[in-house]
């Protein structure tokens, strides 16, 4: 209990260390058994009285927990020495000091989390972001972390693998001095970068991108070449546009000259606002022949064959000046295609028929949607008989048995399959 009345003697904020040893601590984090469930650190002589109360797993959780420094220094490299993933997301730290001294004493750390901590509010020197080393995947979401901060960090981790940089108001971006090679996904999401001129740069500070992530940004074309394209961006297999601003169909054509390229995100861009569900699909397949996955949702051959017909048929009837070169490749593939014959799929409402009475034959028109019973009060008036003495058969002239009894006075006529020109024979019952 003493060391709770510490913690609440603290003048304002918390440490790293009071928090991990409030959350981890038997009463809040018991002790589960098994490989890989946690880690119990023995008392030392020399060590803290918590140590035999903490059991630490190897992935720390502690965010939005109004964290604002370290806490004792020699504490963290005793009780983190196992960890390899540190969520610190939402907390008040705005030293980039204070983090080095907890990453520092974590030696293993492999994945971080700052993200919307105020760390926009110092400066993060060389020799900090050396104790970053380790890491290999790095969130700075919404933390407004400045490119200068952006470039000692790439500098200063050689391992780095995954970058994350949302939501943190970025207009432009600025060219490290030193290309990354280590990196293979950048997360830049929801920020204002509207201009290629600023995309362009992300590809000469990460040649090795596998992943690109910048949905939610106000991009409106690539303005580039064809073969620039490919060189800045050689390695990049999956890219994700969704909500940009692109609106022309001459952007969709230069992902094709991202030469690994098999993956694309597209949805919500202004371009495809004026076509169906179906249509913005097969369209976006058939122009992007190296992809395998559209929308998260993977491409069969079947679906691609489909889409690329689709295609075929879609521009048809266009101006010259209006087809795209992909039209012209696809009619070498499969040939100047018909237009699909238009089938009605609804169902019949009515049919022209003959009824057949003893030498009389009078064409009339029925609703199919009658029943049998409904079909002989209209047939009183043609045959003169009553209904409850006429008998009634319906011929269809591809049914092998001839004709058929309509015996059950509530079946639907629709039932029967009906068409214009079939055969009614009533006859009156025999006495």
């Amino acid at each position: 209990m003493e060391f709770q009345e510490g913690i609440m003697d603290q003048p304002s904020g918390r440490s790293f260390m009071q928090v991990l040893c409030e959350k981890y601590s038997p009463e809040n984090f018991p002790y589960r058994r098994g490989p890989g469930m946690g880690v119990h650190v023995p008392a030392t002589p020399q060590g803290s009285p918590m140590k035999d109360r903490l059991n630490l797993p190897s992935v720390l959780v502690l965010n939005s927990c109004g964290i604002t420094c370290a806490g004792e220094e020699n504490e963290i490299a005793a009780f983190c020495a196992h960890v390899s993933e540190l969520d610190l997301s939402d907390n008040k730290l705005d030293s980039w000091h204070e983090v080095s001294k907890i990453v520092s004493n974590v030696p293993h750390l492999e994945f971080l989390n700052l993200s919307s901590n105020p760390l926009n509010l110092s400066v993060l020197e060389r020799t900090c972001a050396g104790s970053f080393a380790g890491v290999r995947k790095l969130v700075l979401n919404n933390s407004k972390a400045s490119w200068e901060t952006v470039h000692t960090i790439l500098q200063e981790l050689p391992d780095l693998e995954e970058l994350f940089l949302c939501l943190n108001d970025y207009e432009t971006v600025s060219c490290s001095p030193v290309c990354c090679q280590s990196l293979k996904l950048l997360h830049i999401t929801d920020n204002n970068l509207q201009d290629w001129t600023e995309i362009r740069k992300l590809g000469i500070m990460f040649p090795s991108l596998d992943t690109l992530v910048l949905a939610n940004n106000h991009l409106t074309t690539i303005e580039e070449s064809n073969d620039s394209l490919a060189r800045l961006f050689p390695n990049l297999r999956s890219v994700s546009l969704h909500r940009s601003g692109l609106h022309c169909w001459e952007d969709i054509d230069k992902l094709n000259s991202f030469p690994k390229l098999e993956e694309v995100r597209l949805l919500g861009i202004p371009l495809l606002q004026s076509y169906t569900t179906e249509e913005r699909r097969k369209l976006l397949i058939a122009r992007l022949p190296s992809i395998i996955k559209l929308n998260g949702s993977v491409i069969t051959d079947g679906e691609r064959e489909d889409s690329e017909r689709f295609f075929i048929r879609y521009y048809l009837d266009f101006p010259p000046e209006e087809v795209p070169f992909r039209y012209h490749e696809l009619v070498t593939k499969y040939g100047k295609l018909e237009p699909l014959a238009v089938v009605d799929l609804r169902p019949r409402s009515s049919a022209k028929v003959e009824v057949h009475f003893k030498d009389k034959v009078e064409e009339i028109s029925i609703r199919l949607d009658q029943t049998v019973a409904e079909l002989k009060k209209q047939l009183k008036t043609v045959v003169h008989l009553s209904t409850s003495n006429m008998l009634l058969y319906y011929f269809d002239h591809e049914a092998p048995f001839g004709p058929e009894e309509m015996k059950y006075n509530s079946r639907a006529l629709h039932s029967y399959g009906i068409q214009d020109g079939d055969k009614f024979f009533v006859e009156p019952k025999s006495k």
